[in-house]
């Protein structure tokens, strides 16, 4: 079951889990350490060892918004210490009630010669979940305490201290608006050729497209002509349906992409996120090498070596 649309909206634990972000560990490394990934159904995956487990495969997600990690799998319980654990209520994507969740307040993550401590991590008892094919997501625990740069031609995360400076010109800067722990930022997209449009997007990179429009009654956008209706994926509260179709033209950063495949999703299951026109997934950034600086309120983007390749 595809898990690429998934969207990690935590109604109950989010400010709880926020305020254990002061508890967060430092990376026990070198200065400025590496996580390898592979990408695998167009995600960055990260092996993680939770508490000593033999490394399980998370997806690197900007939208996860608290530090820790979401876990998928009801069998997780059985690889970590469960002492103290609490239940809550998670809401994400679908049109299903929200699902209930495991959280232990405390645990380790190591990546590679990283280790983290102090973090939370939810088990997720979603029906919609357990058949996913990862094990679950990470984020904030990285995005919200390093600039984060991610090097797809070598496939390689670095990780450095929030005051590093970077004096590459080849880098562009993009601004971004931080939404309850999101990057939101400004495009230019011509879903329809001659119909050039300004819009408010955030990125998800647990989003396997390449672009996510939302569908409803005050959208901006035309919906193109060749539409091909289609099960677009599964989030925690159910199943998402929608269109596949292609946008002529988007403008990220100067640079201009052409051909996109887009999904066309209605608004009220895909994202709980106002006043968003859509969503960048990593089917899109991975045309480029990227740094999320949050505390500069900037992603920074240069062209990799897959750029110039026509989308899938």
């Amino acid at each position: 079951m595809k898990d690429y649309t998934l969207r990690i909206l935590i109604s109950v634990i989010f400010a709880y889990a926020i305020s254990l972000s002061t508890a967060h560990g430092q990376a026990n490394s070198e200065d400025d350490p590496t996580v390898p990934f592979r990408l695998e159904r167009s995600k960055i995956i990260i092996p993680t060892s939770i508490n000593g487990s033999k490394p399980m495969n998370l997806i690197l997600d900007t939208g996860m918004r608290f530090d820790g990690v979401y876990l998928f799998h009801l069998k997780a319980l059985e690889l970590i210490d469960t002492a103290g654990a609490i239940e809550v209520q998670v809401g994400g994507a679908g049109k299903g009630e929200a699902p209930k969740a495991t959280m232990i307040e405390s645990g380790n993550l190591t990546f590679d010669n990283i280790s983290l401590t102090d973090q939370p991590i939810v088990v997720s008892h979603s029906p919609h979940v357990q058949t996913f094919p990862t094990d679950g997501v990470i984020g904030w625990s990285l995005f919200g305490h390093y600039q984060v740069e991610i090097d797809y031609d070598r496939q390689l995360i670095h990780l450095r201290d929030t005051n590093y400076v970077h004096n590459d010109s080849t880098w562009v800067t993009v601004p971004v608006t931080m939404k309850e722990n999101l990057p939101f930022l400004d495009i230019e997209v011509e879903v329809v050729e001659g119909e050039v449009l300004p819009m408010h997007v955030y990125i998800d990179l647990a989003s396997g497209d390449a672009l996510e429009l939302l569908v409803h009654d005050y959208q901006k956008f035309t919906m193109p002509d060749s539409l091909t209706k289609s099960y677009l994926g599964t989030g925690i509260s159910g199943d998402i349906n929608g269109h596949y179709g292609k946008t002529a033209r988007l403008q990220i950063g100067g640079y201009d992409l052409y051909r996109i495949p887009t999904a066309f999703a209605p608004a009220e299951v895909r994202s709980k996120q106002g006043g968003a026109d859509g969503i960048i997934g990593n089917g899109l950034i991975r045309s480029f090498n990227i740094i999320f600086d949050y505390p500069r309120s900037r992603i920074l983007i240069k062209p990799n070596l897959t750029f110039d390749l026509p989308f899938e």
